[in-house]
């Protein structure tokens, strides 16, 4: 196996001959993009969920839960820094852990990234009916997707472009919301009178379910923290990889973090939390609409209902993109059908956008049959999947760590031991799956699902691997560092 340093000389090596994807994001895109896929539904429509089982301590579940997701993105931020590869966070795994882990943590990504566009896009269709209550389920699922397919066959620097917008918005629209939330709380408006806290301790408490709810709450919030890794997978596309990787790490943890637990603490301060929880058992309000309309604001409901929409369009779009590139990626490493690996002259995997758009087309179908219950179930399918890849991307950086050369632009603090941390928090986040109905469902589909792939790679896969490609990828990477 190639050490990280001696790739260097195979700079000139072009990793995928008629496959390679171009490097023209910004690093303001892609920290855009990051937050674009990070701050999506999780927050607006699925923190309903997460405040029925925790009550007003669902501000501690966020807290703990933007700590984990913190330590996750700087520790791909350090490696994709140093390794700004193609296939992000996967091609490191194969490369530091073993082509088999590699394998593994793409495919389950894969199912993340289809998971999260299907959750987005169903519950942009939701949102519509906040206008059009007599418009179908599958109708808007179709027509937005239809949207964020063409968005992805464009370019990728008319990608970039639109989700730098798109993401932009929603930023702008939650500090707002934060700043005229938090003046509601503490001083009110003409004729309404400052809210204060007290929602937090009414109806049982802050902590009405103990501790446990905040434990079973971790099920639903992580979700929230899904599309993190975006800051490792856009790295293989990024004109200066080092700068922009380092700029969006540490641009990114700061802003979810605060994001998350202020937008969270405002919600229960302005809303009674079992009335907050209410959008667990009809999606079609996200909590952050409830707001306003419990000020009596149908105006600013209907606007944050826009955003909100916006918001799910965004993250969608953006996880239409990375399913894309890392089925680009196994492709590239004779882990998939070869064809995936085939991009377009303006370097767009174009099969990998179709196959993930099948994905899209299911969620359609099971719209159409009006099955209940269908966001909850896909959420809790993308955090189990999302918290194996998240420990095996710590794993990496433990292993990563013990090599690393100094030439990565900046370092997780605390290193090792803030790696065993977040495994530890992951590892608290898994074991809900004991209590949480929602999770043991979705290890009924994940279990099974990594035992076929496994499978596949014992009896197919591991015969046609290409180490060679690995390495090619790490070499293009390293020329791209050089250039700037």
């Amino acid at each position: 196996m190639t050490s990280p340093s001696s790739q260097s000389s195979n700079a000139a090596v072009d990793p995928h001959e008629g496959g390679h994807l171009n490097r023209s994001l910004t690093h303001r895109q892609m920290a855009m993009i990051a937050m674009g896929s990070a701050l999506g539904t999780g927050l607006f429509l699925g923190s309903g969920d997460a405040i029925a089982v925790a009550g007003p301590a669902v501000i501690i579940s966020f807290a703990i839960g933007s700590a984990i997701a913190m330590t996750i993105a700087l520790a791909m931020g350090e490696m994709a820094s140093r390794h700004p590869v193609q296939g992000g966070f996967g091609t490191l795994t194969a490369r530091y852990l073993s082509p088999f882990w590699g394998y593994l943590v793409r495919w389950l990504y894969w199912i993340v990234t289809v998971g999260v566009t299907a959750a987005e896009l169903y519950a942009c269709s939701l949102y519509l009916q906040f206008w059009a209550p007599g418009l179908p389920q599958w109708a808007g699922v179709a027509i937005l997707g239809a949207i964020v397919v063409a968005i992805n066959v464009v370019s990728v620097k008319s990608f970039g472009t639109i989700e730098f917008w798109l993401s932009s918005i929603k930023v702008i629209a939650v500090v707002v919301f934060i700043l005229v939330g938090l003046c509601l709380v503490f001083f009110g408006l003409p004729g309404t009178p400052a809210a204060g806290v007290s929602n937090w301790t009414n109806d049982g408490g802050f902590m009405p379910f103990g501790f446990r709810g905040v434990w079973v709450s971790m099920a639903l919030v992580m979700f929230s923290f899904g599309g993190i890794e975006m800051l490792s997978i856009s790295a293989a596309e990024a004109k200066d990889p080092a700068r922009s990787i380092r700029t969006a790490a540490q641009s990114t943890v700061v802003r979810l973090s605060f994001f998350y637990v202020a937008a969270i603490g405002i919600i229960v301060a302005l809303v009674p939390w079992k009335e907050a929880s209410g959008a667990a058992g009809d999606v079609r309000l996200s909590p952050f609409v409830m707001v306003f309309h419990e000020l009596g604001i149908p105006a600013a409901a209907g606007l944050t209902n826009l955003i909100v929409v916006i918001t799910a369009l965004s993250a969608a779009n953006a996880n239409v993109y990375a399913g894309s590139r890392f089925l680009h990626s196994l492709a590239a490493d004779s882990l998939a059908p070869r064809v995936l690996e085939r991009t377009t002259r303006r370097g767009i995997p174009l099969p990998g956008i179709i196959v993930h758009a099948c994905g899209i087309l299911l969620v359609v179908v099971l719209a159409m049959t009006g099955i209940g219950g269908l966001f909850p179930l896909i959420m809790s399918t993308v955090i189990f999947s999302a918290v194996i890849v998240w420990v095996l991307i710590l794993v990496t950086y433990i292993v990563y760590h013990r090599t690393r050369d100094g030439l990565e632009l900046f370092r997780m603090p605390g290193g090792v031991a803030t790696a065993i941390v977040g495994i530890a928090g992951l590892l608290f986040v898994f074991s809900t799956v004991l209590a949480v109905e929602r999770m043991q469902l979705a290890a009924m589909v994940g279990v099974p699902f990594v035992a076929v792939v496994s499978l596949a790679y014992v009896l197919v896969f591991r015969h046609r691997i290409s180490v060679e490609a690995i390495d090619a990828s790490f070499a293009e990477a390293e020329k791209a560092r050089a250039i700037f």
